[in-house]
């Protein structure tokens, strides 16, 4: 062969790199295809992300910020939320006569206002929420505020009632006027702020939180066990028969998602009552008599069966996806070397169906912990939620800050959890299909 031959151009040369058929060098070609596969890949989910983004991530941000957040006392007496700032709630003194006036013309001014949020009535209620009953003291105040002329304006607001000489109320004032409060945080696991403004735990009567969260999270394990309970021999039943039958047994599993959520509580309600059909059924087998019908509705008792019952099919669906594909053979090779049904059973089968336990736990226990419309139609005042609370605080007391503090502290609850699990079973062990 002549020396004079053409050299191999697709061969590597030591201080050559490789290149592509139109002369890029092949790395920064493959860095390039790599952005724009990157890039196509990011352009694909962006609608996803911004959904998440903005029924997801915005409006918990917001609850977040309610939580800490409320400005009801700077939006009603601007003046005095500054003036009040320079005041020494150690030193043991009420505010000086100066605070005293601006307070008296912003509650004038705030009585003749008639914009939202900003009246009297909504720093009434501010107030109250950290020291009820105080909420009269300032209504009729500001009914009688307007004939104060002139100072000194102290003897003034003493003289219309002598409560504006507890030193209490004008910390608390102080405390309220910052924007950022910790005060409903606090109420909702029971602790508030003392007359010398140490956190201190609430009184008796209104520990109601902490108490009920408890309740919460212990009937939602209740109702995740029992449903594993049901779930797993169904499950295992489903798996195991044939394909036709299995099938039409799982339509009257998946019966309970074509039913209204509503319908099927109602029905329950019909059901549990005491002089409702199983209650009707003991009587007439005699198992009680008519005098001593048991009383599962409205309570604890109604508030598991019913939620049992819709859970269910959340627990049955991730293990019979995991069930189904286990082969039977794993079962019969261990009965072949000699181990018992129930040996092979729980040293075989069972810990191959971890991941459909660990997926079916996780989502039956987080969709328990925030139910809402079954605890509140027949729970009773037994049988309620934490969610409840919060809807009623949302809806009907209008303390929307003490809302997002229940909220807020669920919220950190089930990460809590989910951190807990994740540290003993492993999120990476779920399978839901």
């Amino acid at each position: 062969m002549s020396d004079t031959a053409l050299p191999n151009t697709n061969i590597a040369q030591p201080d050559r790199p490789l290149v592509t058929a139109d002369g890029i060098p092949l790395k920064q070609k493959l860095a390039r295809t790599t952005r724009t596969m990157k890039l196509r890949a990011l352009l694909l989910t962006l609608p996803l992300v911004f959904f998440v983004f903005v029924a997801f991530v915005i409006p918990i941000g917001q609850m977040l910020h309610r939580a800490v957040h409320n400005p009801t006392v700077s939006e009603v007496a601007p003046n005095f939320a500054e003036a009040i700032q320079d005041w020494d709630a150690d030193s043991g003194e009420l505010p000086s006569e100066q605070i005293f006036e601006i307070f008296v013309q912003d509650l004038v001014t705030a009585r003749q206002n008639r914009e939202v949020g900003k009246t009297v009535g909504n720093l009434a209620t501010r107030i109250n929420y950290e020291i009820p009953g105080s909420r009269s003291l300032f209504t009729s105040t500001a009914r009688k505020a307007g004939r104060i002329e002139q100072g000194p304006y102290k003897e003034a607001l003493l003289e219309i009632d002598e409560d504006w000489g507890d030193i209490h109320l004008w910390r608390t004032l102080q405390r309220a006027s910052n924007n950022y409060t910790l005060a409903f945080m606090l109420a909702a696991v029971d602790m508030q702020y003392d007359k010398d403004g140490d956190i201190v735990q609430a009184n008796e009567l209104y520990r109601i939180y902490i108490p009920i969260l408890l309740k919460t999270i212990g009937l939602s394990a209740l109702i995740t066990f029992l449903c594993f309970l049901i779930a797993y021999p169904v499950s295992y039943l489903l798996s195991t028969l044939p394909l036709r039958t299995s099938n039409l047994l799982m339509i009257l599993v998946l019966l309970p998602f074509w039913t209204s959520l509503l319908v099927r509580t109602s029905a329950w309600i019909a059901m549990l009552q005491t002089e409702g059909i199983i209650n009707d059924i003991m009587v007439f087998l005699g198992v009680i008599g008519d005098d001593g019908r048991i009383q599962m509705i409205y309570n604890q008792t109604g508030t598991v069966i019913s939620m049992v019952h819709i859970l269910l099919p959340f627990m049955i669906l991730p293990l019979y996806s995991v069930m189904k594909t286990i082969p039977p053979s794993y079962m019969r090779a261990a009965r072949s070397m000699g181990a018992t049904q129930t040996y092979a059973f729980f040293r075989v089968y069972f810990p191959q169906t971890t991941p459909g336990i660990a997926a079916g736990t996780l989502l039956v226990f987080i969709l328990a912990i925030g139910y809402y419309i079954t605890p509140a139609l027949v729970g009773g005042s037994d049988g309620i939620f934490i969610s409840n609370l919060i809807a009623d605080h949302i809806k009907k007391t209008l303390n929307w800050s003490l809302g997002s503090a229940l909220a807020a502290i669920l919220l950190v609850v089930v990460m809590t959890l989910y951190w807990l699990y994740n540290r003993l079973v492993g999120v990476d062990k779920l399978k839901f299909g």
